[in-house]
């Protein structure tokens, strides 16, 4: 049936496409930790309708310092602690903010102390001897100024979240990157030489294929290698290409100890430092 009221509008429950509706992303878990349930109740209703990035808040809740590390300990995507100061303990609060650095190791959690009862000398040293990410007056915490700790809150965690999975990544690149490293080794014809071509380092396969010992190879030039392997063209070749484009690639012929001739695919590689000068 259709409505004739131009400002209602009537939503079909069984769509006839049959599209399938998008899953609801992830919420932002926040943990609340305090031994007064009316703070959560508070908390909780004045945060019930906020978002962030497209995301709604989730909350979980904590009426010690025990119970708070139990959760962190099992819950370790929990983006925000709004934390009591005092509980069980008059320092139940910091406990909490200090273990949850040092022996949790969870440096991304953002903590944001609150107490009933502040000092002002107390409040400084809290900030200055805690890991913690903000520090309020419960009677100073109002909707609007909890609302807006929360988000600046999420979005500090939501860039540190970023960062860390992206480093994760270079990690996993450069743990492959080294057991291919270690495969190629005892086959690969290592030479490491500095920005002056001297060479710096030889491995062990290198120095087999061209007869000389480590010793004798490294401080001096690499053309002591094989003065006549690399003409003038394929050398001013594999140094424009460093140069250009940081690596090159092809082919070396050289004599072997016997005689016999040695056909080298090689690759060069620039390492540059942070003004774009290589120095290996």
């Amino acid at each position: 049936m259709l409505s004739t009221d131009p400002d209602l509008i009537l939503e079909d429950d069984d769509p006839a496409d049959g599209a399938a509706k998008a899953p609801e992303p992830q919420p932002w878990r926040i943990l609340i930790v305090d031994d007064d349930v009316d703070v959560h109740v508070v908390t909780k209703f004045a945060l019930s309708s906020a978002t962030f990035q497209g995301r709604r808040l989730g909350f979980l809740h904590a009426y010690s310092g025990k119970e708070a590390l139990a959760i962190l300990r099992d819950t370790p995507d929990i983006a925000m602690v709004l934390l009591d100061v005092i509980m069980e303990t008059d320092d139940a609060g910091l406990r909490v903010a200090r273990q949850v650095r040092e022996e949790l190791h969870n440096d991304l959690v953002r903590i944001v102390l609150r107490t009933g009862q502040p000092g002002q000398a107390f409040e400084h040293g809290v900030i200055v001897d805690y890991d913690i990410n903000d520090y309020w007056c419960k009677a100073d915490l109002t909707t609007r100024k909890l609302f807006t700790t929360v988000i600046s809150s999420l979005r500090a965690y939501a860039t540190l979240a970023a960062g860390k999975a992206a480093r994760d990544r270079l990690n996993e690149e450069l743990a492959r990157a080294r057991n291919v490293q270690a495969a190629l080794n005892p086959l690969a014809l290592i030479l490491t030489l500095d920005r002056n071509g001297v060479v710096l380092d030889a491995n062990e396969r290198l120095c087999t294929v061209f007869g000389v010992a480590r010793d004798a190879v490294v401080g001096r030039s690499a053309g002591a290698l094989r003065p006549d392997c690399i003409g003038a063209s394929r050398a001013h070749e594999i140094v424009s290409a460093l140069v250009r484009n940081g690596g090159w690639a092809g082919d070396i012929d050289i004599a072997g100890d016997a005689g016999a001739d040695i056909s080298l695919r090689c690759a060069a590689l620039a390492f540059k430092d942070s003004e774009g000068l290589p120095y290996q």
